[in-house]
């Protein structure tokens, strides 16, 4: 399993509009074959500041999400509302091991 954390930082005129695009984008993504989890979370401290959790059985599966419609639009539609670059981090779950624990 693997498992990316995308730090977005959103231009605060944007935020409205960044949560609706990245709904849609969720909804779709937990539909996928391989998909674990895809949560995206808001910052307590900071309205602007967004991370996303996607949880994918493999790596194949998680290259997969790259190349869907949804994923697609979401990123051509939210490219302008960021005030820098997102970034991806990578990580390999360790616990739980088993996809009965997700």
């Amino acid at each position: 399993m693997v498992v990316t954390n995308v730090h977005v930082y959103v231009k605060e005129d944007n935020v409205t509009d960044f949560i609706q695009a990245s709904a849609e984008n969720h909804r779709a993504s937990v539909q996928e074959p391989g998909n674990l989890r895809f949560d995206v979370l808001q910052s307590a401290d900071d309205f602007s500041k967004f991370l996303l959790y996607e949880a994918y059985e493999t790596e194949e599966a998680a290259a997969a999400h790259k190349k869907t419609d949804h994923y697609l639009k979401w990123k051509d539609t939210v490219a302008d509302w960021m005030a820098k670059p997102r970034e991806g981090v990578k990580y390999t779950v360790l616990c739980p091991a088993e996809r009965s624990g997700w």
